[in-house]
Parts: structure tokens; sequence; C-alpha cells
């Protein structure tokens, strides 16, 4: 049986067990109350590898800002769900807020990011301020448990110093907090906290990443693929062969734009996803339709309103189904595209199976979409306006 995260990083980390409480350091991301605490470990785990020994609680949060934005931003997760539709996590607000005031795109780098935080540093003053409110300090509380130390939770300054006594005479914390105010707030790095973390970073960046996706998941269980929208994608999409299907079809079929019902040349169209790449992540065939050029850089990563623009798409899809069917050249042509754009079973089964009238299609390709759809704008794509 393979070995559990943590329990590898306790392995690995034996030769610090003489000064180190690794066990502690693992407990350090048990019972969080919001996704932030993730974020936070994993925001200290990457500042240390680069061989910094002092930083601020300020850039500890910028550092957790980037490395949250393409998973609200690109692919709309929620880090600790909703409640009465509000946003919980102080990290997601302090990131909704960033790209508003800043408009990046979704992908923008992360170095774009950081300098958006720096310009905007007024519009996410408060955001900022509330993740330093207890974070990161209740990330130490398995180190005071093991030692049955009795914590005042409340008095900032208080804990601050504690934090300090209990470094010298308990044990040694990974970090603990020097001179400042709230985000000027010094953080100060243990050199042999600094040493294990540099000796076993790979381990321990898998460990918050799997904590971190079993928490996501559980508060959006909806989202597909969302082990693929914790970093930016790599935006490769495999529609070759649908491009060369749906060029096939235009050359036997007259096909309209779903958006503004203008007949598509073969010379100047796009293949679209319905419902956005950045939900589905995936380029499946059912989803995909030709576009004409211009409006898909308009569409972006938004979704089309369903009642307007469902039955167009279906009914263009039944055009190629018919062409598939009908003709052996455009046949080879779907065949092809198998191995990248055909995976759900209940399309090759149910869908393009032969002899299935445009009712019975449409009814087939509603059934199964809709949900999906439905999952995507409950998670906050919003609606394309034309």
């Amino acid at each position: 049986m393979p070995m559990k995260t943590p329990d590898l990083i306790l392995n690995n980390a034996k030769n610090y067990y003489s000064c180190l409480e690794i066990d502690s350091f693992v407990s350090m991301l048990k019972d969080p109350s919001f996704c932030y605490k993730f974020y936070w470990l994993e925001a200290i785990v990457n500042i240390v590898n680069q061989n910094v020994v002092e930083t601020t609680m300020g850039d500890v949060i910028d550092e957790m800002i980037a490395n949250a934005w393409y998973s609200v931003v690109e692919y709309h997760i929620h880090l600790s769900g909703l409640v009465k539709g509000g946003v919980v996590d102080g990290l997601e607000r302090a990131v909704i807020h960033l790209q508003q005031a800043s408009n990046l795109p979704s992908f923008a780098s992360k170095s774009e990011i950081r300098d958006a935080i720096k310009k905007h540093y007024k519009e996410l003053k408060d955001d900022k301020t509330q993740l330093t409110n207890m974070v990161p300090y209740r990330a130490l509380a398995g180190f005071f448990n093991k030692h049955d130390a009795k914590v005042n939770w409340e008095k900032r300054s208080e804990l601050i110093e504690y934090i300090q006594f209990f470094d010298r005479t308990e044990a040694k914390l990974p970090y603990v907090f020097g001179e400042g105010a709230v985000l000027n707030r010094k953080i100060i790095f243990n050199p042999d906290w600094v040493q294990m973390i540099n000796d076993n970073t790979v381990e321990i960046l898998g460990w918050i990443q799997y904590e971190k996706l079993r928490w996501l998941q559980n508060n959006n269980p909806e989202v597909p693929g969302l082990v693929y929208k914790l970093k930016p994608g790599d935006n490769v999409r495999k529609l070759e062969k649908v491009r060369n299907l749906w060029t096939g079809v235009l050359n036997c079929v007259e096909i309209h734009d779903v958006y503004n019902n203008t007949r598509i040349e073969k010379t100047d169209f796009e293949i679209d996803h319905f419902v956005p790449w950045s939900f589905v992540m995936n380029d499946e065939l059912w989803n995909l339709m030709p576009m004409v050029s211009v409006l898909n850089t308009r569409k972006s990563n938004n979704l089309p309103e369903w009642d307007m623009f469902f039955k167009g798409f279906a009914e263009n899809q039944y055009k190629m189904y018919e062409s598939v069917c009908e003709r052996d050249g455009i046949r080879s042509l779907f065949e092809k595209c198998y191995k990248d754009n055909l995976h759900s079973i209940w399309a090759q089964q149910d869908l393009y199976k032969a002899g299935i009238c445009k009712n019975e299609f449409v009814e087939i390709l509603s059934k199964n979409m809709r949900p999906v759809y439905d999952s995507a704008k409950r998670q906050g794509y919003s609606i394309w306006k034309i």
C-alpha cells in the first residue's frame, strides 16, 4: 500500500526528530475552518524555498492571492463554498476584488498578478488585513496542543509574545512574529525548519495540494476535473480532428452560426465549447460547434443563454450526425475523433448510435448537457449577452 503523504513527510524528515516536532508540523492543516489555511502554509513553503529567512505578513498574503488567482478567476472555484449566494472565504474575496480593480485577464502571469496587488494596495487593504486575523497564529496550534499550552487567542500582543516565549522554551516553531503592525508584521523563519522544508519541498507541497483538493472538492461537489484547476492550465486543446470533421461537414451541408444565423464558411470559423472549456476541462465532441471567428473572442469564457441558443446548437449537432451516418468520408473523419474527443459513454452509446431521429437526438443531448450547463451557471459563470 502506498505511504500516505503525512507519513511520507514524517518518514523523510526523521533526521530532524531530535530538534523539530515534525508531527506538530503535519497537524498544521488539521481541522481548517476556511480554505485559506492551506494557501497560508503553501505560501510559507514557497517563500522559504527561495532561501528567505524573514518576510512580512503582507508578503505571505500576496503570495496566497497570486496562488489562488487561477482557481477563483479562471475556473470559478469557491474556496470555502457559498452562504446564501455570498462568498465565504476571505481569500476568495480578495482575489475577486483584485480582479475587479485591475481588470487583469484570467490568464495573467504571476508577475502581473503581483504587480496588480501592489498597484491596488488601497482597494485590497481591508481584505488582506482580515486574512491576518487568525490563521497565521492558529496554524501553530498543533505545537501548543502537544504541550498542553494554555493560549489566549484573543489578545494579539500577548499571543505574539507567548509564541516567542514558547519558541525559546518549549519547542522550535517554523516561524515567529517580530516587529511591525498588521501587514507589516515581520515573520521570522527558524533556520532548522527552513532546512527541513527545503529538503522535503516536493513531499510537503504534494501533501498540501492533496489536502487542499479534498477540501475544495467537498465545497465544489459539481465541479469536474478539479485537480486540474489548482494552477494555470496548459490550455492545450485537442481540436484539430474536430475541426477537420466540421470542415468536411461544411463541404456537404449548409451550417448557420448559432449566435448570428449567418452561414459559416469553411475558410473562416473556429471550434467553440458551448459550455466553457474552463469548466468541463475536456474537448468532447458533443460540446463543440463551429462558430464565426469574430464572435468566438467575444463569447470568451461565458455561457450562452440556454433557451435562446441551445436549439440552434442541437440542430447543428444533428446535421453533423446525419452527415456521419450518410457519408463514408465524414464517417472516417468522425472515427478519427474517438481518441481525443469521444470519451463520454452516453455519447458513444446513445447520442451517436445509428438510426435515431432528430427529436430523440436533441432530447438525449439536452438531457446530458443541461445538468453540466446548470452546474457551470451555479458555479458563477456569466451568461453571454450577445
